[in-house]
């Protein structure tokens, strides 16, 4: 549960100011780092597996409970207040926070309090090592990764030790998918490459902090505890959980506690410093009952998205924040194609592009888009103001309008519809056929488990598309017979006058 697609860039190490500085270190220091073996199991293809047979208690399952009661005494005895809540296994969710009492709408709840929340100015156990990362000035994320390693390789000693067990030994989350896998059930979702970019992004910002800083100190990252597997298990705790608190001058962190509540399409609460009480709290939109499940909103995101970083998609139609990423493209045999590519390139767009479409239509910058696409020559003076409205950066009236050009527009849109919709229609109708041969009864489960995500994710994002169509359809039918009657009209005055 967090915002981590909202705050996730590109590149989570921008630049480090100052990688290679170096700083003093004891060697009686060292010898607290025990070089421990991992308990990290994750799915990844043939080339990226680690050699690594032994195990730590690191984690659980995901639906476990065997590490709740020990969580909530811990917590209890770190200062978190009582709570009208308690960890049990639900159907949405596997896990998550259950109302013990009853709970009325606008109270507030949690109070977890600033020593119970993790964040980049956390203690270390391994103090030295928390020393390296911040002279080195990694960023927040790569560095709270990096803490979450090092935290459970002393497990024993580290004060988040009751935390760490809690945590899922493999979160649910596309870094976990092989290439394999994306390739054979998402290759009609556009998601399929944002989880591609993904995964290459945390195993760049994995090399380049073991180029520049775990190989300058192994004693302190040793690689058998610091490498690619632990850091997918990271990456992938942080996108499930790691949250922004605006009311802490928008932090970013761990939330012991507050992170086992699960999303709701119907909640709209969201986790926030409270600086009267002093915690971390959210306020119910509704009443609970005991026994009833108590949901916090992850944000405004598409099914996609919740695939994506939570692994997990909503029942068809419930999520009205749901949407589909639309590929449209110039065409290379387009006279102006040079021009028009220049002019998107102005705006640091390229001939290829993905515009978002819910269920209650689409954005103006897909329009501006098409209207570029399908201009003619004779328009090559507005190339560059479609293009500045299709990237959103213009200063100027966002909402063109091109009359002459509408109905070639809107074509070009329903073609690119079309298109996709009939990659949808290819998986789907294959799905049913998929891992017949599969023999194993664990890698059954797990192919029939990512199946039924995949289904769902492109049932729901095929059904937007659907109903884009239809409204296009409906569009370019009232253009052309609007045509069509002035054209008839045309023609009997014509006649008239003859």
């Amino acid at each position: 549960m967090a915002e981590a697609s909202r705050l996730f860039h590109a590149s989570f190490i921008p630049s480090f100011c100052s990688l290679h500085k170096t700083i003093p270190y004891s060697h009686s220091h060292s010898a607290i780092f025990h070089k421990r073996p991992i308990h990290c199991s994750v799915f990844t293809n043939d080339t990226t597996k680690a050699a690594l047979t032994q195990n730590v208690p690191w984690g659980c399952d995901i639906d476990s409970l065997e590490n709740a009661s020990a969580l909530q005494k811990w917590l209890s005895e770190s200062g978190l207040p009582d709570q009208k809540m308690a960890i049990e296994r639900v159907e949405v969710g596997e896990r998550g926070l259950v109302a013990s009492k009853n709970i009325r709408k606008g109270e507030k709840l949690l109070f977890v309090p600033p020593p119970l929340v993790i964040s980049a100015d956390s203690e270390w156990t391994c103090v030295e090592a928390g020393e390296v990362l911040k002279q080195n000035s990694v960023p927040d994320w790569p560095l709270l990764a990096t803490y979450l390693i090092s935290e459970a390789s002393f497990l024993e000693s580290s004060r988040w030790r009751n935390y760490i067990s809690a945590l899922p030994r493999q979160p649910y989350s596309l870094l976990y998918w092989t290439r394999e896998e994306l390739d054979r059930y998402l290759e009609a979702s556009q998601i399929r490459e944002r989880a591609i970019e993904r995964v290459m992004d945390v195993i760049g910002t994995y090399n380049d902090l073991r180029l520049r800083i775990f190989s300058k100190y192994p004693h302190l990252f040793p690689e058998e505890v610091f490498n690619i597997e632990t850091f997918k298990w990271s990456f992938g705790i942080l996108f499930s959980r790691l949250v922004r608190l605006p009311s802490m001058d928008g932090r970013v962190a761990l939330v012991p506690w507050a992170d086992m509540l699960n999303h709701s399409c119907e909640v709209e609460t969201f986790l926030d410093y409270d600086k009267s009480s002093q915690g971390v709290v959210f306020t119910t939109d509704r009443p609970y009952q005991p026994g009833e499940q108590v949901f916090i909103s992850y944000g405004k995101k598409s099914n996609g998205e919740l695939l994506l970083s939570y692994g997990f998609v909503p029942k068809e139609g419930t999520n009205p924040n749901d949407s589909v990423e639309l590929s449209v493209s110039l065409k290379k045999y387009d006279k102006c194609y040079k021009e028009k590519l220049e002019a998107l390139r102005k705006y640091e767009f390229s001939a290829s592009q993905c515009f978002p479409i819910q269920i209650t239509g689409w954005p103006v910058e897909l329009m501006a888009y098409a209207y570029l696409a399908v201009s003619p020559p004779s328009m090559s003076r507005q190339f560059e103001e479609m293009a500045a409205a299709a990237s959103n950066k213009t200063t100027t009236k966002k909402d063109l309008r091109y009359p002459e050009i509408e109905e070639d527009a809107l074509q070009f849109i329903l073609d690119s519809c079309e298109s996709s919709i009939s990659k949808y229609n290819k998986f789907l109708q294959a799905s049913g056929s998929m891992d017949l041969d599969v023999t194993s009864p664990k890698q059954l489960s797990r192919r029939l488990f990512l199946k039924q995500l995949a289904v769902d994710l492109c049932t729901s994002e095929r059904r937007i598309l659907f109903r884009a169509q239809y409204i296009l359809r409906r569009r370019l039918r009232d253009i052309r017979s609007g045509e069509l009657r002035a054209l008839n009209l045309f023609d009997g005055l014509r006649k008239l006058f003859n």
